[in-house]
């Protein structure tokens, strides 16, 4: 069952998923492409944080970090993730939940180049998730990874992007008396069709 009208209206998820998106940009004042994402560590105890979004693509939905960080880490082991966009503007959310790998060298040292210098030295300074001894240390190591790499940084190797590529997808409305609207995309594998279907609110 493909929706056929309104703001679920499609019959490809990550096209509704970039108008969905896009709609949010003309709405939130701060970061609309801010989505929180949940790992599980050895142990299986869940880990979310807030991360930023950076493309919708045809096939998959991609972020950048540092792959030493505790979500890096934990991705790397159990190769899945999950993850939930949501607008309180729009009254929408985008729920994914997929199989993660490492985006291409290419395309994690383009988005690195177009980020700001500041950005781009505090990703060699940076220790992610590990422990600090203060803030002076941490700017300590960004004055001194800004006199070693220069104006023009190359990309760390322990940073680049992620590609979730969903087995389930799910667009999520709100509605009155909290009768929202719900539409699961789902799949076994991502070479097979998507089942869609309305869920209960």
């Amino acid at each position: 069952m493909v929706p056929r009208k309104g703001i679920f209206k499609g019959d490809d998820p990550f096209e509704i998923s970039r108008r969905w998106l896009k709609e949010a940009e003309a709405k939130e004042i701060n970061d609309p492409n801010a989505i929180a994402i949940a790992t599980v560590d050895g142990d299986g105890l869940p880990n979310v944080r807030m991360v930023l979004l950076k493309e919708i693509a045809d096939d998959a939905f991609v972020f950048f970090t540092n792959y030493e960080s505790a979500k890096g880490q934990e991705i790397e082991n159990a190769g899945k993730a999950a993850f939930v966009m949501h607008w309180k503007s729009l009254r929408r959310q985008v729920r994914v939940r997929g199989l993660v790998a490492r985006e291409t060298n290419e395309a994690s040292d383009a988005y690195y180049k177009s980020r700001a210098l500041g950005s781009r030295i505090g990703a060699w300074a940076s220790k992610q998730s590990r422990p600090l001894e203060s803030k002076a240390a941490l700017m300590e190591a960004v004055a001194k990874e800004g006199m070693k790499h220069g104006p023009n940084p190359k990309r760390p190797p322990f940073w680049g992007g992620y590609r979730i590529t969903p087995l389930e997808i799910e667009f999520w409305a709100d509605g009155e008396f909290r009768l929202h609207d719900r539409f699961r995309w789902s799949r076994a594998t991502p070479q097979d069709a998507w089942e869609i279907v309305r869920l209960n609110p």
